[in-house]
């Protein structure tokens, strides 16, 4: 199963853009799975279910209340030992960070046999990009806060809790603690399948080229493959009004510069009004544009010149001024403007002391010493 994550700006079209993805696709005969995560998806959404897509919301705030619910009700005893009041579901209100979880949750849910396409309208570039994060990042807390091996040491809170008369709370702990590992293992395989890309969708405009611009440096940061950017609302060239005649030529401009960014862009017309029906969505459909694949990240062995290792990460659109970078470990943290993450280094870096770091033509090449302590001596 493919899935296409359609991402970009507020505001630009994102659910039109991945309603008329959906239809095309059904239209060739796959079958095909429309997810949004807009709380008002609207007329473009309906038309692709009643055209033959599967179109489906997610309900972030019914998927909060049963997940809370349910996670009391697993944890009963262990409340009731702490004197806890338990909570109705009709005085629940969705927290903050609910609508990414459920998000998760229905990239989880959804079977990869009963599917040919997935397309999913998802938030604004950086919401989508911070969702897309969270499993690694949940995870390497979990094993932080409660590492494998101390797991162990669980086989004995059986007995300690028939003693006691009540589950012990680090057994149910340590019982959430696996299952969430398993289902966050799960959901951050679907996001790092090969098969599933992100699709960026903006108005051309001066707002917009910024932005988008900027999201490159995100996208590249947390390795996130981008299979195509979509310029969508296109007003027509060439018109006699010197008002509207300005706005195009305005949108071309910018259009330049996208496709000078990115390398190729899908162009959708203006239609006029809102698209509202399927065969609305239908004028919209184009030949596919795809972006060439982007460069890895990879390390250089000059070994045998400089005695470093060069681990080269591309970031196109990165800024000198906004890059941090921290060793910790086995990891690194890396920033780059408003975006950040942790990565594990590559086995043969993890002996290395970082000896410095450098941006050029949007590629971040930092430098490793081997450590005589750790790395293997020549015979």
């Amino acid at each position: 199963m493919r899935t296409v994550l359609v991402t970009g700006l507020g505001g630009a079209g994102r659910t039109t853009v991945a309603a008329a993805t959906a239809l095309s696709h059904a239209r060739a005969g796959e079958r095909v799975l429309l997810l949004s995560t807009d709380r008002d998806p609207g007329e473009p959404l309906t038309a692709a279910g009643e055209a033959g897509v599967r179109a489906e919301r997610i309900d972030s705030a019914a998927h909060f209340r049963s997940e809370l619910l349910a996670f009391q009700e697993r944890s009963t005893a262990a409340l009731e030992l702490l004197g806890a009041a338990p909570l109705d579901e009709a005085e629940l209100t969705e927290l903050p960070g609910a609508g990414q979880f459920a998000l998760l949750h229905a990239l989880r849910g959804v079977d990869s046999a009963e599917w040919d396409l997935l397309v999913v309208d998802m938030p604004p570039v950086q919401e989508t990009l911070a969702a897309l994060a969270l499993p690694q990042q949940l995870r390497r807390y979990l094993r932080r806060l409660l590492p494998p091996e101390r797991q162990a040491a669980r086989a004995l809170r059986p007995v300690l809790a028939q003693l006691a008369g009540v589950p012990m709370p680090a057994q149910w702990l340590y019982g959430a603690a696996a299952r969430w590992e398993r289902e966050l293992t799960e959901v951050q395989g679907r996001i790092e399948d090969p098969d599933t890309t992100l699709r960026l969708v903006a108005e051309p405009g001066p707002a917009a080229t910024r932005a988008l611009l900027a999201s490159r440096t995100g996208i590249a940061l947390h390795s996130r493959p981008l299979d195509m950017v979509v310029a969508n609302r296109l007003l027509p060239t060439g018109s006699p009004d010197p008002w509207l005649g300005s706005l195009a030529a305005q949108q071309q401009d910018h259009l330049k510069d996208l496709t000078a960014a990115f390398g190729a862009v899908q162009e959708l017309p203006h239609l006029g009004r809102d698209p509202r029906t399927a065969d609305d969505l239908a004028l919209l459909e184009r030949p596919v544009v795809p972006l060439a694949p982007a460069r890895e990240w990879h390390v250089e062995d000059r070994l045998a010149d400089d005695n470093v290792l060069v681990w080269r990460l591309p970031l196109p659109g990165a800024v000198k001024e906004e890059l941090g970078l921290i060793r910790r470990g086995d990891e690194l943290l890396l920033t780059a403007g408003p975006f950040r993450r942790t990565v594990t280094l590559p086995s043969a870096l993890r002996r290395c002391t970082v000896d410095g770091a450098g941006l050029s033509d949007g590629v971040l090449s930092i430098r490793f010493t081997p450590d005589p302590g750790l790395w293997p001596r020549s015979r």
